[in-house]
């Protein structure tokens, strides 16, 4: 009995994972579980009952009054309006004229939207199953490889999660307790970096497999200059220009990303507006995405905010430490290797939203307390550079067959004559860059942690 209550939290932590996998709301779990394991600690005298109280109060001022979380519903919005009013399918057809000349072009297209995009959507369903529905099927039809228009496709779409103002970085900022411009600012080279190493690999295959990549008819689009023009205005200056204005108002300190976030909002109005698509159809259709999509990451909210108060208040920190030191687990780095192979596995059955919450409160306060000053520079530093891991980590996670999430939204929207087995194959020279990407920011810690510095955001 003694060993029981001594494990209490541990017992907690694995009845969680399991009652996830019966198929149970996650957010539901994560609550339930706090509550019924808060029951049982105060009737063995290891909880005080008083302590319930404290979740509520937390709850209230972590979640409900938090003001950086304010920015989540406004950025989801903004990703709704733009989506539904068509500006994506504008960006393809621009950028692909404007990179008609180069080898695979169309493929280097869809990754260059990819990355514009990914800063005004932040939802990786939402931006996979857009890219997949537009630019899947006009990739094939242009004679490219299968695996490789798949391949780019779902690279593309998962840049949504790691390059600002994404919402898991908004997310992961207040699990970490860390500024979110500081987070933005951290990720945002390694998801460009991410993003540039795609761009070698296709026009590499390109260039070496030119009949896996056609190029672009020269016929194709607009053939004088003044149209030219008009195209590249319509389709690529407003995305641009909300891209910049989001995360320009951010790392230049005039808005906070809150803020930017109505600024995004306001944006995306006025470009469905000077597009003519601004109906009430389309904002209604807008407004229900976003509010779906705010009440499942609210709830998983309130639930994972009480798992991890009765979580810590059982001990769960020492706890976990001396578990990983009882399988050999014990020096900052081997604890580090852990939690990135724990959250690359969890990559494939929980979505990104559900480890952030249930990993990073248990396992952040654990690597605080370890010192990675001499590798990072400042000791300050390692929330930034933890989360940016995370993330890079978590997109892997997204593509890896064969249960990446990424994989199930291509399979719903995959054209026919695409099978799974393509779906697969696509996805393995992708992930092999991704992990590239996780090394070279693990090795070198600057990629992560310049940008911020030089933008005043880490002290």
């Amino acid at each position: 009995m003694d060993w029981f209550i001594d494990n209490l939290a541990l017992i907690m932590f694995i009845m969680m994972f399991i009652v996830i996998f019966t198929g149970y709301p996650v957010a539901f779990v994560l609550g339930g579980t706090a509550l019924i394991f808060a029951v049982i600690a105060w009737a063995f005298d290891a909880f005080n009952w008083i302590g319930l109280s404290n979740i509520l109060l937390r709850m209230w001022g972590g979640v409900a009054a938090d003001p950086v979380l304010v920015s989540i519903p406004m950025f989801i919005f903004m990703g709704s309006i733009l989506e539904r009013s068509g500006s994506a399918k504008d960006m393809l057809g621009a950028t692909a004229i404007l990179l008609r000349r180069v080898p695979g072009g169309l493929a280097v297209a869809v990754m260059v939207m990819g990355t514009i995009l990914a800063a005004p959507i932040g939802v990786v369903g939402a931006a996979v199953v857009l890219l997949s529905i537009i630019a899947l099927p006009q990739m094939l039809n242009a004679g490219y490889n299968k695996q490789l228009a798949i391949g780019t496709v779902a690279s593309a779409g998962t840049l949504g999660i790691l390059i600002p103002p994404a919402i898991m970085l908004v997310v992961m900022a207040e699990m970490l307790a860390t500024s979110a411009g500081a987070l933005f600012a951290a990720a945002t080279i390694p998801g460009l970096m991410l993003s540039g190493l795609y761009l070698v690999y296709i026009l590499v295959v390109a260039m070496v497999r030119p009949d896996w990549a056609p190029k672009i008819p020269k016929e194709y689009g607009p053939q004088t200059r003044e149209e030219f023009w008009k195209e590249m205005w319509h389709g690529l200056a407003p995305m641009t220009f909300l891209m910049v204005i989001v995360l320009g108002s951010i790392f230049a300190g005039w808005a906070t990303a809150t803020e930017s976030a109505g600024v995004g909002v306001l944006g995306s109005l006025v470009i469905a507006w000077l597009n003519k698509r601004m109906t009430v159809a389309m904002i209604k259709e807008a407004i229900r995405d976003a509010c779906r999509a705010n009440g499942m990451v609210f709830m998983l909210f309130l639930g994972a905010t009480g798992f991890s108060y009765v979580f810590r208040a059982l001990g769960g920190d020492d706890l976990m430490i001396s578990t990983l030191a009882k399988f050999g687990i014990d020096t900052k780095w081997e604890i580090l290797g852990f939690v990135m192979v724990l959250i690359f596995l969890l990559g494939f059955p929980f979505e990104w939203i559900e480890i952030c919450l249930i990993v990073l409160p248990v396992f952040a306060p654990i690597l605080a307390k370890l010192d990675f000053s001499e590798h990072i520079g400042n000791a300050s530093f390692f929330m930034a550079w933890f989360g940016t891991l995370v993330a890079v980590n978590l997109q892997t996670s997204f593509m890896t067959p064969p249960f990446g999430a990424t994989l199930f939204y291509l399979r719903g929207t995959v054209p026919p004559g695409v099978t799974m087995q393509d779906v697969y194959r696509g996805m393995y020279p992708f992930v092999a860059i991704q992990i590239l990407a996780l090394i070279l920011c693990v090795a070198f810690p600057g990629i992560v942690l310049w940008l911020p510095r030089v933008a005043g955001l880490l002290e």
